[in-house]
């Protein structure tokens, strides 16, 4: 039982690093993102290869900065080239799958388990520690927090908040001579780094990383993201942070129950599905209940 606790906390907080990507691109830039799963693999296959030439920070930056360049295609695709955002996603997820396996040097699976990672010298650091069993949370932790972070002061910058405008009304920020297709651009690749960092980090603590390791990221994280924004009504940047997180911790342990009574490994995307929906729905059903109310009672009134 500990642990499936242990695995569900440090797969929340690997994947509220996609989430929080998501938070910057979907929620404030308006853009959904169709590239995070190729995205993500790409992390990770860098990440890996990285790792196994015995560079395990390098790999993180370089996954990170693999992660940059696939949101600059997006992001140039859509700008630059009049191409729908949806498409752009479309395009270079698609792309990406032939990327990363040549990133992988042609094969479909990469094996860490004799490599040194990250989480490997923590864990060494650790040693002899009650932190010792707790070294890969601790790796985990730190980076949530420091995206987080981050994000949290970016929102906030005049940059931020030209992304926040762009998201709002793009016909506006270009009016204020500001050039939607820039912001545009500089969202699409802070987010995708993050994706990829996310990746990274989950394939550095499998000590593994296959072609399909990224495979439903985009609904899994769209789903932790929404979650998150149902639990507060606040406009607050850090708030609404703090909620993409514990969405994701959220959705995650829906995950380990649906596990814990046996539900097949197949149905898994279906529930994953399944939440998207029903998240979506939640606040349509919301803003329509005074209207189905006033329908009843007047109803109501004409039977009586």
């Amino acid at each position: 039982m500990l642990s499936l606790v242990y695995t569900t906390l440090e797969l929340a907080l690997i994947g509220s690093l996609t989430v929080l990507g998501l938070y910057l691109s979907y929620l404030n830039l308006g853009v959904c993102d169709l590239s995070t799963d190729g995205c993500f693999t790409l992390g990770a296959a860098t990440a890996a290869v990285f790792a196994l030439s015995g560079h395990p920070f390098l790999a993180l930056v370089m996954a990170m900065l693999a992660g940059i360049m696939s949101g600059l295609c997006v992001s140039l695709l859509q700008a630059y080239c009049g191409i729908n955002s949806l498409l752009s996603g479309i395009i270079v997820n698609t792309a990406l799958y032939s990327i990363n396996i040549a990133i992988m040097g042609n094969s479909s699976l990469l094996n860490l388990n004799k490599t040194q990672t990250v989480y490997t010298i923590i864990k060494e650091l650790c040693q002899n520690t009650f932190l010792a069993v707790f070294s890969f949370l601790l790796v985990d932790i730190f980076f949530v927090l420091a995206v987080a972070l981050f994000l949290n002061y970016f929102l906030k910058t005049r940059i931020g908040l030209a992304i926040k405008a762009t998201g709002d009304n793009p016909f506006m920020v270009e009016a204020s001579s500001i050039d939607p297709r820039h912001t545009t651009i500089i969202a699409l690749c802070i987010s995708n780094s993050f994706t990829a960092l996310s990746g990274a980090l989950l394939a550095l603590s499998q000590k593994s990383v296959n072609i399909d390791i990224g495979s439903g990221m985009v609904t899994i994280a769209l789903a932790s993201l929404l979650i998150g924004r149902i639990l507060t009504r606040s406009n607050d940047t850090s708030i609404g942070l703090l909620c993409s997180i514990i969405g994701s911790l959220i959705f995650r342990s829906v995950y380990a129950l649906a596990l814990r009574f046996n539900m097949p490994a197949y149905m898994l995307k279906f529930v994953s599905a399944l939440i998207v929906a029903i998240t979506l729905f939640i606040p349509y059903l919301k803003k329509q209940l005074p209207f189905i109310q006033r329908k009843r009672a007047i109803r109501r009134g004409e039977n009586a």
